[in-house]
């Protein structure tokens, strides 16, 4: 019987490099500049796929059908979504350009959390959250998540938000396709900070 050998690991480590350069390249163009590589993004944040591929192919970031299906797949954090007929792409939310992401409004768990880095714990505690350059506050149902968020801005802390408190006082919610939480703004009042957990 012929013996199977896993791929080498030198390979498995530049495959998912290069998955990694496609959803960054993704990001920057369906989140942040799509007028960059010549695309415009419809309502909801969708692009034909192969509008986009095209336009890759034109700025010298080829990516292949395969390679795109891959990284909407298993992208860890689900940033990415393909349209039920799988011609329309998009990001699923994150944008810093004007877009109506079609999003419905929705009741929010009772609590929800947001991670951030140590430093801008005063700031949060004073100003609560703001979107920033973003369309919405992101939050999460989980700690978890939130934990993982916050270790990108440095040594992590995780405020739990009284979510259900926000939308009895009329605060609108959203939930994106990859299950993140949106909203405009978090005042402080709404911030539990007995529950804020630094590591």
């Amino acid at each position: 019987m012929e013996r199977t050998h896993p791929p080498e690991p030198n390979l498995v480590l530049m495959n998912n490099s290069r998955l990694v350069k496609i959803s960054r390249y993704l990001s920057k163009h369906l989140r942040h500049q799509p007028e960059r590589i010549g695309i415009k993004l419809a309502p909801g944040g969708w692009v034909g796929v192969d509008e986009l591929l095209a336009a890759c192919q034109r700025h010298s970031f080829p990516i292949s059908r395969d390679e795109l299906h891959e990284v909407v797949a298993n992208n860890d954090k689900k940033r990415f979504s393909f349209d039920s007929t799988g011609a329309l792409i998009r990001a699923n939310q994150g944008h810093s350009i004007e877009i109506d992401l079609q999003l419905e409004p929705m009741i929010p768990p009772d609590v929800l959390y947001h991670g951030t880095g140590h430093g801008a714990v005063k700031a949060i505690l004073s100003e609560g959250l703001c979107k920033m350059s973003r369309h919405h506050v992101h939050l999460s149902t989980d700690v978890a998540t939130a934990q993982k968020v916050g270790a990108r801005h440095g040594r992590p802390v995780v405020f739990a938000i009284d979510a259900l408190a926000m939308h009895e006082a009329g605060y609108t919610f959203y939930c994106s396709e990859n299950g993140v939480w949106l909203v405009e703004q978090v005042p402080p009042e709404y911030l539990d900070s007995d529950l804020t957990s630094p590591p």
